[in-house]
């Protein structure tokens, strides 16, 4: 399956990314913890090169623990600061505020050298569309949140939202689209729901998980539909089908329900925790039970 990518108003938000830098402390990262690699664009580590970083592994309870602590791992050793979470149910929002503060640790130093006290934190909060940037802003500030307006030296229309006396985000409408030039990349946001159905081919797509989930997580199909996880891929789908009653005019298999079926079930989490992407492997730290390998 080839997928098309338009990064459509890439350059723009590039640059109004550039111009909210020289105003910010911390950049916030939202990542899907499924696919931590293939949810980013990998321009925000050049833009924001000098910036204190927290990536904060979203959908962490979808995804397979054993990954999430991998993943978590392996962005540390990069130099991140990293929290799993999940935006929607408000899971691991309170642990932010004490990593924020020890992220931010040199700025508060820095600042009460110079005589300044009590100067909020800036942050910027960042990720590709879906990733569940504005679930995240929502759950965090809550109701309580007041939007500070328009600061000096701060250009027309953006909007602070002052969470607490240490802590304002800036809420940035700009878009960033991750890269790829790599198929594998769409394929997988294709499988989260990041590239709209629409322009899918999902029968195929469904095809692809089930045979990834069988190899990877042998067992679960079973649990999930009892079905014997042999056979081709398409062998699979039609004993989803037959198990979910996907039928058209009595006995014809229905396949464009049942990859519905299992791409829905996937997606929230039904099948069970399944991640799609293992960190790169790093001599010292080669793990032999990679999902994919």
């Amino acid at each position: 399956m080839n997928l098309q990518w338009y990064p459509g108003h890439m350059t723009k938000a590039k640059r109004q990314m550039q111009e909210d830098l020289k105003l910010i402390d911390l950049i916030i990262e939202l990542v899907d913890a499924r696919i931590p690699l293939s949810s980013r664009n990998p321009d925000i580590d050049e833009l924001g090169k000098n910036k204190a970083r927290l990536i904060l592994l979203n959908k962490s309870d979808l995804a397979d623990e054993r990954y999430n602590e991998q993943w978590s791992a392996y962005f540390q050793k990069k130099g991140f600061y990293v929290v799993k979470v999940n935006a929607k149910s408000g899971a691991g929002l309170k642990s932010i505020q004490g990593v924020i503060q020890e992220a931010c640790k040199a700025k508060i130093e820095r600042d009460r050298r110079r005589g300044i006290k009590n100067r909020p934190i800036r942050a910027m909060v960042v990720g590709i569309p879906n990733v569940g940037k504005s679930t995240f802003i929502n759950s965090y500030a809550g109701k309580a949140c007041a939007k500070t307006g328009n600061k000096p030296g701060v250009t027309k229309g953006k909007q602070w939202i002052r969470l607490n006396k240490t802590l304002e985000l800036l809420d940035t409408p700009g878009i960033l689209w991750p890269k790829f030039e790599d198929q594998e990349v769409g394929k997988r946001l294709a499988f989260i729901g990041s590239i709209k159905d629409e322009i899918l081919n999902l029968e195929e797509l469904s095809l692809e998980l089930l045979d990834y989930i069988r190899t990877n997580y042998p067992g679960l199909l079973n649990t999930r539909y009892g079905i014997k996880e042999e056979g081709t891929p398409v062998s699979l789908l039609e004993a989803v089908a037959d198990k979910r009653k996907c039928l058209i005019r009595g006995q014809e298999i229905d396949y464009a329900k049942a990859a519905g079926i299992v791409m829905e079930e996937f997606r929230n989490g039904k099948i069970g925790r399944i991640t799609l992407e293992f960190p790169p492997v790093e001599e010292e730290t080669a793990h032999e039970d990679h999902p994919g390998d």
